[in-house]
C-alpha cells in the first residue's frame, strides 16, 4: 500500500507541475525555445530544492547546509501551491478573455481597415465576389510571378477571424499566465511578511464555571507552534518573547512544536526564551515536532532556560489545577500522553486547565472531567485551502469550541512549518482571560 501510494502521489506531483509548465512556458512561447528549457529547469529545480530541504532538515544535516536550502525550497512550495491555484481559476478566465477579444474585433472591423479602397466589396455581395481579386487580375499575376502565397496586403484582404487566432490565443495564454505568477508572488510574499513580522495579540475570554472569584480575569498567555528553525531563528524567537511579554500575563504556556531542529543547532535561536516573564511562570508540553528533534534533550534545555516542563504531570495553582500531557507522537518512543497520570488523583471540585498539544486530545480531556484544554498544532490551515484538510483531521481548527461540559480553545500558532508563510491563517499569542461566574 505504501509503493501504491508512492506511486500515485508522484504521479499527481508530475502531472500538476507538467500543467503548470505547459500553463507558464509552453502556452506562452511561439515554439521551442530557450524560455521553455527555462521553465522547465526553474519549476524541476524548485523541488529538487524542496525536496533536498525536507530532507536535510529531517536528517540532520550539517545547519548550514539547512539554511543554504530552507529559503528557497520551503519557499518554492508555498509558490507552487498558489501558482497551481491560480493557473487552474485562469482557466473560467481563457475562454471569457477570448471571447471578449473576438467581439472587439468584430465590431472594430479590423480586416475592412487592411484592404485597398478599389477592391473593397460592398455590404452584402456574395461571398464569390469578395474572392475575385484573389482568383485573377494584376494581384494573382503578381502571385504567380513571385512563385509564392498571397502577399500581407492580399492577407489583410481575406475576411474571417482565422489569420488572427493564433495571435489571439498566444495573447490570453500570456496575459493569463502573467496575472497567475503575479497573482502567486503576491500572495506568497504577503503570507511570508506576515510571519516574519511576528505574531499578533488575540485575546479571548472563557469562562470557568468552579473558578473561585478570587482568580477573575486571571490571564494565560497561549503561544504554540513556533517552530524555530534554519529560516525562523533567534531573532523571530526575540519577537514571540517580546510579544508575550508586553500582554503582562500571569502564566504562560508554551504547547508544543517549538522547534524543528536539534538543540546543537537550534539552542542558540531558543535562548531568548529565557526571558519569559509571568507572574506564576512558564510551562511547557511537547509537540509532535519535538519528537523529531529529540524531545529529551529539548524537554531538558527548556527547563534549563526557566520553563517547567508538565510531561504529563500537573501542579495546584491557587485557584485552579494546571496540567499538561505529551504529545501523541511520544507513543513511539514509550512517552506517549497519560491522562490518568497527569489528572486520576486530582480535586475535582477544583478547575482544571490542560495543556496537550493536538487538539484530537479533547475526548480524553472531557472522560477526566477537564474544564479547559488548550491546544496548538493546526495553524489554523497555514495555507488556504490547508483549512479544509485541517478541519478533517482535528475536532477544532481554531477559536474556543465546547465539549459537553469541557471547553477547547486552539491557537493558530506563533511561526509557520515548512513555508515560512501564511495565507488565510494568522499567526497569533493567545491572552485567555478566565472568568469566574461567581464574580
Amino acid at each position: 500500500m505504501v509503493i501504491v501510494f508512492a506511486l500515485l502521489a508522484l504521479t499527481v506531483l508530475v502531472t500538476a507541475n507538467w500543467y503548470l509548465w505547459r500553463r507558464l512556458f509552453r502556452d506562452t512561447t511561439r515554439g521551442p525555445g530557450r524560455a521553455r528549457r527555462v521553465g522547465a529547469v526553474l519549476i524541476g529545480g524548485g523541488w529538487a530544492l524542496a525536496i533536498a530541504a525536507l530532507a536535510a532538515e529531517r536528517t540532520g544535516a550539517p545547519f548550514w547546509l539547512q539554511r543554504v536550502l530552507a529559503w528557497p525550497g520551503f519557499l518554492w512550495l508555498a509558490l507552487s501551491v498558489y501558482l497551481l491555484l491560480a493557473v487552474v481559476a485562469g482557466e473560467i478566465v481563457r475562454p471569457l478573455l477570448r471571447r471578449f477579444l473576438e467581439r472587439r474585433d468584430r465590431r472594430g472591423e479590423p480586416a475592412v481597415a487592411a484592404v485597398p479602397h478599389h477592391e473593397r466589396v460592398p455590404a452584402g455581395a456574395p461571398a464569390e465576389k469578395a474572392q475575385e481579386p484573389a482568383r485573377g487580375g494584376p494581384a494573382s499575376g503578381e502571385q504567380r510571378g513571385q512563385g509564392g502565397p498571397a502577399s500581407e496586403e492580399q492577407q489583410g484582404a481575406t475576411p474571417g477571424p482565422t489569420p488572427a487566432a493564433p495571435s489571439r490565443r498566444l495573447f490570453v495564454a500570456r496575459v493569463v499566465a502573467g496575472a497567475a505568477a503575479a497573482a502567486a508572488v503576491g500572495t506568497v510574499g504577503q503570507g511570508t511578511y506576515g510571519v516574519l513580522r511576528g505574531p499578533g495579540v488575540k485575546r479571548v475570554t472563557v469562562p470557568l464555571a468552579k473558578l473561585p472569584r478570587a482568580a477573575h480575569g486571571y490571564r494565560i498567555a497561549v503561544v504554540s507552534d513556533i517552530h524555530l528553525s534554519p529560516v525562523l531563528g533567534r531573532g523571530f524567537a526575540r519577537k514571540v518573547v517580546d510579544t508575550i511579554n508586553s500582554t503582562r500575563p500571569d502564566l504562560i504556556a508554551v504547547v508544543g512544536d517549538l522547534v524543528d531542529g536539534s538543540v546543537k543547532d537550534l539552542g542558540p535561536a531558543a535562548a531568548p526564551l529565557a526571558r519569559l516573564e509571568a507572574r506564576h511562570g512558564s510551562f511547557f508540553v511537547t509537540g509532535n515536532h519535538e519528537y523529531f528533534s529529540g524531545a529529551a534533550q529539548w524537554v531538558e534545555e527548556v527547563r534549563r532556560l526557566g520553563l517547567r516542563p508538565l510531561e504529563n504531570d500537573r501542579t495546584e495553582l491557587p485557584w485552579f489545577d494546571l496540567a499538561g500531557v505529551n504529545d501523541i507522537a511520544g507513543e513511539s518512543e514509550g512517552q506517549g500522553p497519560d491522562f490518568a497520570k497527569a489528572l486520576g488523583d486530582r480535586d475535582t471540585a477544583r478547575a482544571c486547565v490542560l495543556l496537550a498539544h493536538q487538539p484530537v486530545q479533547i475526548h480524553d480531556a472531557v472522560d477526566h472531567g477537564v474544564d479547559l484544554q488548550l491546544s496548538g498544532h493546526t495553524h489554523g490551515g497555514q495555507l488556504w485551502p490547508g483549512n479544509l484538510l485541517a478541519e478533517a483531521a482535528n475536532p477544532t481548527v481554531a477559536g474556543l469550541e465546547r465539549y459537553g461540559d469541557t471547553q477547547l480553545y486552539v491557537s493558530r500558532g506563533a511561526g509557520a512549518w515548512g513555508p515560512p508563510t501564511r495565507v488565510g491563517a494568522p499567526s497569533d499569542i493567545t491572552v485567555i482571560e478566565l472568568a469566574s461566574k461567581q464574580a
